[in-house]
């Protein structure tokens, strides 16, 4: 072969080594994210297996006549909350219950995450309001949740990044 095709065969080969590379660590990459993400999954999982077998029978009730310290949400039935706090709020944030309660004392307002998703949801619920007041819209009902700003994690999204 001549040096040139030599050189240029031997970049090729490089090329599919380093592409090989840079493709298996990107999936190690992702598998950990999935993992950490399964492992939220699962840990939410058993808090909220945890909740429904305590409140069982109760689900339709008013969440604050079942949990202790219900400050917002209030008259809500138990079971919608749960589907509400696992959803909204853990999924959301792309974390799991321990973020923002002491998982043994779910009552306790110790952890200042707790206080702080509360004011978030008073400024949720006032920006939705004004939203609804903006001429033009296409939607119907306009709404503004926690995925809207932090899609999926604990710091709102500040810009697109460049996926």
């Amino acid at each position: 072969m001549k040096p040139s095709k030599l050189g240029s065969v031997f970049l090729l080969a490089l090329a599919a080594v380093l592409s090989l590379s840079l493709s298996s660590l990107t999936t190690n990459s992702s598998e950990s994210s999935d993992q950490q993400l399964d492992s939220l999954a699962q840990d939410r999982a058993k808090h909220l297996a945890r909740l429904r077998e305590q409140i069982k029978g109760n689900g339709r009730r008013a969440a604050d006549s079942v949990f202790k310290n219900i400050k917002t949400m209030k008259g809500m039935p138990a079971g919608r909350l749960l589907a509400i706090m696992d959803i909204g709020y853990s999924q959301s944030l792309g974390v799991s219950c321990g973020h923002c309660h002491n998982t043994e004392r779910w009552e306790s307002d110790e952890k200042p995450q707790k206080q702080i998703a509360r004011e978030m949801s008073l400024m949720m619920t006032k920006t939705t309001s004004l939203i609804k007041e903006i001429k033009g819209l296409k939607s119907e009902s306009p709404a503004v949740n926690c995925t809207t700003c932090h899609r999926g994690a604990v710091k709102p999204a500040l810009d697109l990044g460049t996926k």
